[in-house]
């Protein structure tokens, strides 16, 4: 843990004013508040947390009491070892027949700034200063009325052919049971030909939150949460590994998140199929919901420690920069996550929500970032297998 004025630092970059001494010297060391010591002391035996644990956990404010015990479930996975990627974001059309309140990336066909990219096109947006440093592409996009189920494997077998090394991590739950719809194809037999045209897992996106009533107003065009959690099993049984978010900070309650996080985990103990879990701080910018205050760093960090404890099963959590900002990022190694995603490049979907972060990182930014916060940087693949490079190679070690 950082001593005392680091973590006065860390609090100020979090935007808390003041830091109670007494918490301070609990997180270096001392015996938990008593709201978090029955909490603490499952953690250390090994043993699951409850839905009450979760609220608890929710509910306090000693944010690091909180983190520190997080913390130390995370270095007891992984050390100071902290992961990254060199990936590549692409958005093949923001035309959807959705109209989600939490969205500020969706387009009606005729509105200003709609797109859908032609293949060649999506090739060559893909090919854009394109290296053989470059990992994965991360594919999403809207849910297109026209485009033929063709085009998404066309896409995939494209890609596939130009670039034959790259993963491909595409299309969230929501766009598969779109193709579902639209062809009539059970969601399985939709995997099966998207696998086979090379789609290598799935992004963990349109989650949200699980909860029916909240999902009435944030998203009620999506699909529910049964339906979610079917696409991500199917894909564990068909060999696909996938991610899980989480869109906290607008009107969801501490119990919706609990509620969402224990079904990830009970999904996880079925198929072993989750790599990672990715809160995302809800960015109500140019959004429906715009009236609602933007999260703050202690909330993100808090969703941070929380998720690392209650989601025991789950390898990696996530700390997703251009949602966090690299510097909340970097300061969440310290509650719990032992990843900061990849190099993105661009990054619409938060952007377009009025993200002032930048749209991409450089390696170096990454490796930076990672050893400032006194963590050691680990480039791995898109399956979490260690990446190395030399002047003339990239090889995944397997």
């Amino acid at each position: 843990m950082p001593t005392v004025a680091g973590q006065r630092k860390i609090y100020k970059q979090l935007g808390v004013k003041a830091v109670d001494s007494a918490r301070v010297r609990m997180a270096n060391g001392c015996a938990e508040p008593p709201a978090l010591q029955w909490i603490a002391d499952k953690v250390r035996a090994g043993e699951r947390l409850s839905v009450a644990d979760g609220v608890a956990l929710y509910q306090t404010n000693d944010l690091l009491a909180l983190g520190q015990l997080a913390n130390s479930v995370r270095e007891k996975l992984h050390g100071k070892r902290t992961y990254f990627n060199v990936n590549r974001h692409l958005n093949p059309t923001n035309i959807c027949v959705a109209n989600c309140k939490l969205c500020a990336f969706g387009r009606k066909p005729d509105a200003p700034g709609a797109y859908a990219l032609a293949l060649e096109e999506a090739f060559r947006v893909a090919g854009q200063n394109w290296t053989e440093a470059v990992t994965e592409f991360h594919i999403v996009g809207g849910l297109h009325p026209d485009l033929p189920f063709a085009y998404y494997l066309d896409l995939l077998r494209g890609l596939k052919q130009r670039f034959p090394h790259v993963h491909l991590k595409a299309f969230t739950a929501v766009e598969i049971a779109y193709f579902s719809r639209l062809t009539r194809l059970p969601i399985r037999e939709i995997l099966v030909r998207m696998k086979e045209a090379g789609l290598g897992s799935l992004p963990g996106g349109g989650a949200e939150i699980f909860a029916p009533a909240v999902r009435r107003v944030i998203c009620d065009h999506k699909i529910g949460a049964y339906a979610w959690l079917k696409v991500h099993r199917t894909a564990h049984e068909l060999g696909l590994h996938s991610n899980a978010t989480m869109l906290y900070g607008h009107i969801e309650s501490v119990e919706d998140r609990v509620d969402h996080l224990l079904e990830l985990r009970r999904l996880q103990d079925e198929t072993h199929g989750f790599l990672a879990f990715v809160p995302l701080a809800f960015h109500p910018a140019h959004t429906a919901l715009a009236h609602l205050p933007e999260t703050t760093g202690f909330t993100d960090i808090k969703n941070i420690a929380v998720s690392r404890l209650l989601l025991d099963n789950f390898p990696h959590i996530k700390a997703y920069w251009p949602s966090l900002t690299p510097q909340v990022a970097q300061v969440a190694l310290r509650f719990g996550a032992d990843d900061v995603d990849g190099t993105v490049v661009e990054e619409k979907i938060y952007h377009d929500a009025g993200s002032t972060t930048p749209q991409g990182l450089t390696q170096q930014q990454i490796i930076r970032l990672i050893r400032d916060a006194g963590q050691e940087p680990v480039e791995r693949d898109t399956l979490y297998r260690p990446v190395k490079r030399t002047e003339t190679s990239v090889t995944v070690q397997m």
